[in-house]
């Protein structure tokens, strides 16, 4: 095989040869992200000579989350550090976490020059201060992949789950599963548009499929453990006879415990999101019936692949299709 030239080193950079040459000769005037660039793809190649130093760690993908006490996050956090320990050392991946329910802080961050990114991913709510954030630093041409939710509805590209699907999962699964006949209730945190998409694929099931188990009522939570408590206890004392809930988010360990409880807890079919060390002993305990976890580490991987691309460090394109969310049940276990 023939050693790569500068021509080579271009084309898979996506630069001239020309800033090829004043990176690899270190004349300066080039700037930090096309050399980094340039420098990965000479790497990558095998190009046969001692490559120029000075510029390592420059090349930075922000990845920003929030809520890094829940289980989720904590995944989603774990898998990007570790995906970010297989790149290239020119690669920097680095993780932080907002307050949630603090959007002027997020938009802060999202705004931030403190520091040069090649890429920004977000894990965190919409709200119109940060999809405004978020339109300005992509019009400055830093790509912006959404993870788990969306930020903003135009731009950046979302990695995700197909979540009207999983909340058509759900219906689907308490539908046939019941052990009885009555009525359905489901609980969420509306700040989360995904939350939402999963609640209107819920509520569009059951109104396709009209019947003795029926839809009948939609709690609050924020995904904290206070209010999913009452949520779920003020639709137990509303619904005597229920036989399903379905948890569109999360602090589950909260609703566990409010059936584990309550003497009609062990007949009410639930089904939730995300595997926990609360939803695992859950559902061998048969207070829980069915998870359906969104794979945070498939979500990390997709979306590191598709900055990598976007700032051409890579030419494969990622897939485009959904997430493939997963079926939990105790006999998976």
């Amino acid at each position: 095989m023939n050693k790569p030239n500068y021509k080579d080193i271009a084309r898979h950079a996506g630069v001239g040869t020309a800033t090829v040459e004043r990176v690899l000769n270190g004349r300066g005037g080039v700037r930090p992200e096309l050399v980094e660039k340039v420098l990965l793809a000479a790497r990558t190649l095998n190009y046969p000579r001692k490559l120029p130093e000075a510029h390592r760690g420059l090349l930075r993908i922000e990845v920003l989350m929030v809520r890094p006490e829940t289980t989720f996050y904590q995944r989603l956090s774990k898998a990007f550090e570790r995906i970010a320990a297989t790149l290239d050392p020119l690669v920097v991946v680095q993780r932080s976490f907002a307050e949630e329910m603090k959007p002027d802080e997020i938009a802060r961050r999202i705004l931030s020059t403190d520091v040069a990114r090649a890429g920004l991913i977000l894990a965190v709510p919409s709200s119109p201060v940060i999809s405004a954030a978020v339109h300005k630093v992509n019009a400055q041409g830093l790509p912006v992949v959404h993870v788990v939710t969306r930020a903003s509805d135009r731009v950046g590209e979302f990695i995700g789950i197909d979540n009207y699907a999983a909340g058509r999962t759900a219906a689907l699964y308490i539908s046939r599963m019941a052990r009885r006949t009555g009525p359905v209730v489901a609980i969420c945190h509306p700040v989360y548009q995904v939350h939402r998409e999963r609640i209107r694929g819920f509520s569009d099931y059951f109104h396709e499929h009209p019947g003795p188990i029926a839809f009948e009522w939609l709690g609050f939570s924020r995904d904290e453990e206070r209010y999913g408590a009452e949520s779920l206890s003020v639709a137990l004392g509303m619904y005597p006879h229920l036989i399903g809930l379905y948890n569109a988010g999360g602090a589950n360990s909260a609703l566990i415990q409010v059936l584990r409880r309550h003497p009609r807890g062990r007949d009410v079919l639930f089904v939730g999101h995300e595997l926990t060390d609360y939803t695992n002993a859950a559902l061998k305990e048969g207070i829980m019936d069915v998870v359906l976890d969104q794979a945070p580490e498939a979500q990390a991987q997709r979306a590191l692949d598709l900055i990598l691309r976007r700032v051409g460090l890579t030419a494969i394109e990622p897939d485009r299709a959904p997430i493939r969310f997963i079926t939990i049940t105790a006999e998976a276990l």
